[in-house]
């Protein structure tokens, strides 16, 4: 393996899922996990294909009660393609199966530089004749519609016939989530099949209730060295296959080219995805050519993205930014998509839109700041719904969804299956309504980084306004503390939703919530002084702003509650009160806790009784903001947050967090990488490995985690550098990290294209690339430096 290469040898089917996840190959518009293409779907294998934005809507009946749940489509199988030998007295054997069959030197090899995955393997039959086989897939990553497979088969040294089987397969349902088995999974429907002479066959289909149309074309060819003694086309109700029957010659290479064009009726341009679909697939060019202009376009990718780190760090740091592009590409700016939490690789979370962008957009903004923007605007086009929902709860403003998928209402389910005790639950989740301020300040860093006012002044004031809106209808006066206070909701921790033995669901005045919505309203409120005259009053009269609702805002702006017990801040009102937790006998009990829930809940107890923690709560503040401004949060607040409160409160967390989301660790390292540097390393060490060893037990193979995967990249670009754009310049303030004392990357900023930020030798170099753009600011703890378009400035910095 090389720093551009990962490789997974052998075969074990208790680890297929795991492997076809990271193996998944995407272009943005859609991806196919790294299935081996002659399986279809089953216990082992899960070859699904997902298209950015294709959801679908089914009802289920869940412990007695009709459920709704709107799911990402696993669409049909593109890749099926499949072979068998002819035995020497003329019948044909079985169709080959690693599961059935015995086969020798089985490798992937995933090739990050080009975005390819390369499979190999030696297969031997009954009558002991050896046939190697190379496989070269790939998503396109220039025309997002097209995909391709390349098998190469050779006979070690015997001649004979092989038969080839190449299909498109609308047999399909979502089946990559067990636990969701109980469910409807069935969401393509009308299948028709068809085939255009001489070597395309083709499938449209359309899902069950959202009605989006769905086409698939295929195109595939052989080159060998005599041509195939049959082809046929063979279209049947859910399958369109094309078999071709083609003699082996000693050594002597057979080429088979697979090519595949899908389109749905989300793309836009085009009248008739079917049409679009066989015409495409009919122009596209040969393998040769494709993989040419395929990674032709990753090299561009990586021109602008790439992250440079020595060593093991470095490597899986690259793998996570590979399987960032993949999901949210250049592809996704023409898209009305949002980001989904599990990427575009597995059925995990249903496919839905949490509050993950949170973690993703920073990287973003200062690389594809387009995709950043379409990314809000998919959020923006739901604003009227999020002001129905909050509306239809007697709120005012925006109440965003914790989950979201095609139409912006709410999608967090109702019940989850607790899989240790079998038992359907109620779930509350719905209650995070700190989603809201997550993208009220993805709003304000993106134009941060971008200077984009026009996007800030219009769509983004227009959602940052109708969020400070909710939080100053929620909050509600307490004359007793002469606070204000926010009640009934969940944050981020998840695992508490209630106090104990509550008969309603909901806590109150979560620390990070409150001090959220604070920064919301102050961010509302420092927009409209600054928008000129004209626009001020055009945008108050668009969202019906009352004269009574500025005054309210700056007082609960500077009067929100925050609970703090013991020296620390508490994670929420009455915190301090909830029993201690014995955590060296759950932990020598069960080993691993991550799910200290569903735990409890098995054993008729529930989480909500202790102080324990599922991730990161109290702690994202200092994931989101640095010391200083949120220290000046706090003080505008009427809070003292000094050095030492706030490491009494990390420490106090990190004894009472059983990091059961691969988000904790990513927000745990990041955190100590300035409170407590000695411990950053383990946590930072295990959110570069979440996915890649799987350490939530299984979780992987249902879709990776995209924003603990872009959260590391961030990690290096923000956490250690102490990277913001703010105030119109590049503020800095580096923290050294040993593991991680060497990095560089380029970023964009404003109109400054390939910035390189390097550090090394204790050295932190910033190199602007010449152009006619103006210098750019950058401030430092203990001074302002302005760089000039084509100049170089070395910041030495402090010892450690």
């Amino acid at each position: 393996m090389s720093e551009w290469t990962w490789e997974w040898t052998g075969y074990n089917p208790a680890a297929e899922q795991l492997r076809e996840a990271l193996c998944t190959l995407g272009n943005g518009y859609f991806a196919t996990r790294g299935a081996v293409p002659e399986c279809r779907a089953g216990l082992v294998h899960c070859p699904g294909t997902y298209a950015a934005g294709c959801y679908n809507r089914l009802e289920s009946t869940v412990a007695g009660r009709q459920v709704v749940n709107e799911d990402l489509v696993n669409l049909p199988n593109w890749l099926l393609l499949r072979f068998r030998l002819r035995h020497a007295e003329g019948a044909w054997g079985p169709w080959f199966s690693p599961d059935t069959h015995a086969f020798l030197d089985h490798r992937h090899t995933l090739d990050l530089r080009r975005g390819t995955l390369t499979r190999t393997f030696r297969h031997r039959d009954d009558e002991a004749r050896g046939l190697g086989v190379e496989q070269t897939r790939l998503v396109h990553m220039a025309d997002p519609h097209l995909a391709a497979l390349r098998t190469v088969f050779t006979g070690e040294g015997w001649s004979g016939e092989l038969e080839i089987e190449s299909c498109l397969d609308g047999e399909v349902i979502n089946g990559n989530v067990h636990r969701y088995r109980a469910l409807n999974r069935r969401h393509v429907a009308h299948v028709r099949t068809g085939a255009d002479e001489p070597s395309t066959i083709w499938l449209s289909c359309r899902t069950s209730t959202s009605d989006i149309a769905v086409a698939l074309a295929a195109r595939t060819t052989v080159v060998a060295e005599g041509a195939p003694s049959s082809s046929m086309l063979r279209p049947a109700r859910h399958r369109a296959v094309h078999r071709l029957v083609v003699p082996i010659s000693p050594d002597r290479p057979i080429t088979v080219d697979k090519t595949v064009a899908l389109h749905t009726s989300r793309d836009m341009a085009i009248s008739d995805p079917l049409a679009e679909a066989v015409d495409r697939v009919s122009i596209a060019a040969d393998f040769p050519a494709l993989l040419n202009s395929h990674a032709s376009a990753w090299e561009r990718l990586w021109r602008r993205a790439d992250i440079q780190v020595p060593g093991e760090a470095g490597r899986i740091l690259r793998f996570h930014l590979f399987h960032v592009l993949q999901t949210l590409s250049p592809h996704t700016a023409d898209l009305d998509v949002g980001v989904p939490a599990r990427g575009l690789h597995g059925e995990a979370y249903r496919g839905h839109v949490f509050w993950d962008e949170l973690f993703v957009l920073p990287y973003l903004n200062l690389h594809f700041p387009e995709v950043s923007r379409a990314l809000l605007n998919y959020r923006h086009r739901r604003l009227p719904r999020a002001c129905r929902a909050a509306a239809a709860t007697g709120r005012a403003g925006a109440m965003y969804p914790w989950q979201s998928g095609s139409d912006g209402r709410e999608e967090a389910q109702e019940w989850h299956l607790n899989p240790h005790s079998g038992r359907w639950l109620p779930d509350h989740s719905r209650l995070q309504h700190h989603v809201a301020s997550a993208i009220a300040y993805n709003v304000w860093q993106y134009c941060e980084a971008t200077g984009d006012t026009d996007f800030l002044h219009t769509k983004g004031a227009e959602m940052l306004l109708q969020i400070a809106r909710f939080w100053g209808d929620l909050a509600d006066f307490d004359p007793d503390t002469d606070r204000y206070r926010i009640r009934g909701v969940v944050g981020p921790d998840e695992y508490h939703d209630a106090y104990p033995g509550a008969a309603q669901p909901g806590l109150d005045d979560n620390t990070y919530t409150n001090v959220m919505a604070a920064w919301v309203l102050t961010r509302a409120l420092a927009l409209l002084r600054r928008l000129p005259v004209w626009r001020r009053q055009e945008l108050i009269e668009r969202v019906r702003l009352d004269s009574d609702e500025l005054p309210k805002w700056e007082a609960i702006s500077r009067q929100l509650r925050v609970p703090f017990h013991q020296g620390v801040i508490s994670q929420f009102e009455g915190y301090e009160g909830l029993a201690e937790l014995d955590w060296d006998a759950y932990r020598a009990r069960y080993g691993t806790i991550r799910r200290l829930d569903r735990i409890l809940e098995a054993e008729g107890d529930t989480v909500n009784r202790y102080k324990a923690s599922k991730q990161a709560d109290v702690l994202m503040l200092g994931y989101l903001f640095s010391p200083a401004e949120l220290g000046h949060l706090f003080r505008g607040l009427g809070y003292e947050l000094d050095d030492e409160i706030w490491r009494r409160t990390v420490d106090y967390y990190l004894q009472r967090t059983s990091h059961g989301s691969t988000l904790s660790e990513l927000v745990h390292g990041f955190v100590l990488a300035r409170a407590r540097r000695a411990e950053a390393w383990q946590y930072v060490h295990e959110a570069l490995e979440a996915d890649i060893a799987d350490i939530q037990g299984g979780t992987t193979g249902e879709g990776i985690h995209l924003g603990a995967m872009a959260g590391t990249l961030d990690l290096v670009q923000r956490g250690l550098t102490g990277l913001e754009p703010r105030e119109d310049a590049l503020w800095l303030d580096p923290v050294p990290l040993p593991a991680l004392s060497e990095y560089g990357f380029s970023l964009r900023y404003r109109g400054h294209w390939g910035i390189d930020v390097g550090r090394r030798s204790g050295q932190l170099e910033l190199r602007v690339p010449a152009s006619e753009e103006t210098p750019i600011r950058v401030v430092l703890a203990d001074r302002a430096v302005t760089i000039a378009p084509g100049e170089v400035c070395t910041l030495v910095l402090p010892e450690s």
